[in-house]
Order: structure tokens, then C-alpha cells, then sequence
């Protein structure tokens, strides 16, 4: 096809912004992203690319979520391969906040504003114009752009992908604000709730009850000892900050003053390095906990809140990640924060995530990508494919 008929770069920018795609784990925000893959999948096919919409099942206990769908978009024919990854949804906003309409594309002193300029809308546009000039027959080796769901609430675009068992290459960059530098690890994800179950009672007599608030006293004081304990044995120095975190974020629990507590529940953000299994884990802290527990009348539950997020690691001579660092003319880091890049791993994909939106600018109020990120993205986007599509290194 005529690369005439795939609009301009900026077309694609006002219309991926102006069609709102918010995933979150609050079903009052939540919505579908099925317009953007649809916008997505015009354009693609336009462009020549062979495209499946892979719709996701609804959520339990939410038949009539908003609907929810992922794409794979592939060029060429042939084994192996390189993967252009971006999720489609986006955080809610406040636009009251916002000095623009955040779903109305506005360019302002070199920067271009709008919910999604830099986490992560852009890339995809920007996959699209580097692949806008190639044809089938110019590649030894596919080129795919994938487009994902829900990677901002629950990451389950991705999952479905690992169960599908696609898409299946060799190579994948995921287009996250890394300010075009590459990131080859990255820490894991996981969201747990300690939930205590004491006796309620009178609050005159304490024998009455067993207090789950105070019980949830010595499990939070259990907690913050592992957290010491998990920092002195882990240490990884190319993290900031060089060891696991761990933040207690929400508690909450009895509803009087005059009533013993009868149940208390803790909600905290763990994000191991690479090597650390969260199976292990969540089982060393159940441990723990039962042991602090024993003597206080009260039942401790340890659950997740979600699934986990494993860690990323990219060994470092991976050929694309010496590409990456080579074109982008950065080495290699790791990142504190996690992305979809180790599904794809669990693909059997050499990940990267390497995009041109600032991580300083995801979730929060005028986001915006620099508009002299475009020129070097689009540069290294078309030397990588170069490299591993059209020369098949």
C-alpha cells in the first residue's frame, strides 16, 4: 500500500490521546481500550501489517466490564523476529488539575501535552511512522507491534499473552518513558494484604475479646524486621536504591472506641530484585507472622492483592541489548519501577524497555513528551529494525 494512506505522525498523536483509555483497579474509572486497538488496527493493516484483535475475558465478577483487547500486528514472514511493545491504557486524571483538555493533543515551548504523551501512547505512534516506509518483502525477519491492556491496573494484557504462548520472536522493546535510555532489569511487584481476625467485645474488659488491632501491632513490627532483614541479605548495586523495598501503604480496621477490634487489615508494596521468587517469599513472611502471632488469641491470613509482577533481567550481552546501548549511546541500567517486559521474557524474548517519554512525567497532572524525543526515537527505532528485521543479525 502507499504509505500516503497511514496519516501523519501528529494524526496519529491527536487521535491515540483524544480516545480515552483509562484501566484501573477502581471499577468507577475503569474503561475498555477497545477504540484505541481498533484505531490501532486500521492504521496497521493500512500500513500492511497482517492484524489480530485478541479480545480478554471479563473480570471475575465484572460481566459487564468495559471491554478490554489486545493486538498483535505482523510484517513479514519468517523465524525470530523484533516486538515494538506499548500498553494502550492509561492512569485516570484529574483534569481540573490540567492547564490543557488532557484527551486534546496541545504542543506548548517544544513539548507536546496530553494523558498518554509519555506512558506510553506516543511509541506506538512512533512504531507506526518507523515502520510506515517497509514492506513485507524488505524483511528477513518480522517485525511486530504489539499493543496491550490493563498494563496500569492489573497487567492482565500481558498475562494473556504468556498463556496464549504469543507473540513468538526474539527480540522485544517495550517503548516505557525511559528518556530513550535502555533498561535491562528492572525490579518485581507484589501486592499483599495481612488480614487479622481477633474476637470483638466490650472494650471494659479485655479478657472479653482477643484485639486484632493490637495483634496487627506485632505483625506490622514483624514486617518491618523482615523488610530489614530481606535488605541485608539482597543487595544488587546497579538499583536505586540497591536493595528490596518494602512500603506499608494502607491499614484499617474495628469501627469504635468502645468495642475490642475484631478484625484489622494491612495492604503493603514489595518490589524484589531479580532472583527473588514470590512464592518464596510470600511463604518465608507467612512464617514469620505465625510466629509473631502464636500467643495473640488471633488468626493471621496472608493474601495477595494481586498477581505479582516477577523482576526483569536482560543479561547484558544479549545482542539487543548491546544494540540498544549502542544506538541510544547509553549503557545499560536498571530501573526501580516494573513494566509487561518480563511476560515477554517468559516468551523466550530478549526484552528492553526503552522509550522517549521521562518517567518524572508519567501519572501526573500536564504530562508531555519532549517533541525533540521524536527525531532520535524514530533514528533508533529505524536502525533496530535494520538490524534485526531487515539485516537479520
Amino acid at each position: 500500500m502507499s504509505e500516503r494512506q497511514l496519516p501523519s505522525l501528529r494524526t496519529l498523536l491527536e487521535a491515540l490521546i483524544a480516545t480515552p483509555s483509562v484501566s484501573s483497579v477502581n471499577p468507577d474509572f475503569d474503561q475498555g481500550n477497545l477504540a484505541v486497538i481498533e484505531l490501532l488496527a486500521g492504521w496497521l493493516e493500512d500500513a500492511g501489517f497482517a492484524v489480530e484483535i485478541l479480545p480478554l475475558p471479563a473480570p471475575p465478577g465484572r460481566p459487564d466490564a468495559p471491554p478490554k483487547a489486545n493486538l498483535i500486528a505482523t510484517l513479514g514472514r519468517g523465524p525470530g523476529g523484533l516486538v515494538l511493545a506499548g500498553h494502550t491504557d492509561t492512569v485516570p486524571c484529574d483534569p481540573g488539575r490540567w492547564r490543557s483538555d488532557p484527551f486534546r493533543l496541545e504542543e506548548r515551548e517544544g513539548r507536546l501535552h496530553g494523558l498518554g504523551t509519555a506512558d506510553m501512547k506516543s511509541f506506538l505512534a512512533l512504531a507506526l511512522e518507523a515502520a510506515r516506509p517497509l514492506r513485507g518483502t524488505d524483511l528477513r525477519h518480522p517485525l511486530i507491534i504489539l499493543a496491550t491492556a490493563d498494563e496500569e491496573s492489573s497487567m492482565d494484557g500481558a498475562r494473556a499473552l504468556v498463556k496464549l504462548g504469543r507473540p513468538a520472536a526474539r527480540y522485544a522493546i517495550i517503548g516505557e518513558p525511559t528518556g530513550l535510555r535502555p533498561v535491562h532489569a528492572h525490579k518485581g511487584m507484589m501486592m499483599e494484604a495481612i488480614r487479622i481476625r481477633g474476637r470483638a467485645g466490650h472494650s471494659s474488659d479485655p479478657r472479653l475479646g482477643a484485639n486484632a488491632l493490637e495483634a496487627m501491632h506485632l505483625a506490622l513490627g514483624e514486617l518491618l524486621a523482615w523488610r530489614a532483614d530481606l535488605q541485608a541479605r539482597y543487595h544488587q548495586a546497579a538499583f536505586t536504591p540497591p536493595v528490596p523495598t518494602l512500603n506499608p501503604g494502607h491499614i484499617h480496621g474495628g469501627d469504635n472506641p468502645n468495642r475490642i477490634c475484631g478484625q484489622c487489615e494491612l495492604h503493603f508494596d514489595l518490589r524484589p530484585l531479580p532472583g527473588m521468587k514470590a512464592a518464596e517469599l510470600r511463604e518465608e513472611l507467612r512464617h514469620r507472622l505465625a510466629r509473631a502471632l502464636a500467643d495473640s488469641g488471633c488468626e493471621v491470613e496472608l493474601a495477595p492483592l494481586m498477581d505479582s509482577t516477577p523482576p526483569l533481567f536482560t543479561a547484558p550481552d544479549s545482542p539487543l541489548v548491546a544494540a540498544a546501548a549502542s544506538l541510544s549511546g547509553h549503557d545499560a541500567e536498571a530501573a526501580a519501577y516494573c513494566t509487561e517486559a518480563p511476560f515477554l521474557s517468559q516468551l523466550g524474548m530478549d526484552t528492553v524497555v526503552l522509550g522517549p517519554g521521562d518517567i518524572a512525567q508519567a501519572h501526573r497532572p500536564d504530562e508531555y513528551l519532549d517533541t525533540a524525543r521524536i527525531a532520535p526515537t524514530l533514528s533508533f527505532l529505524t536502525q533496530v529494525i535494520e538490524r534485526f528485521c531487515i539485516r537479520g543479525v
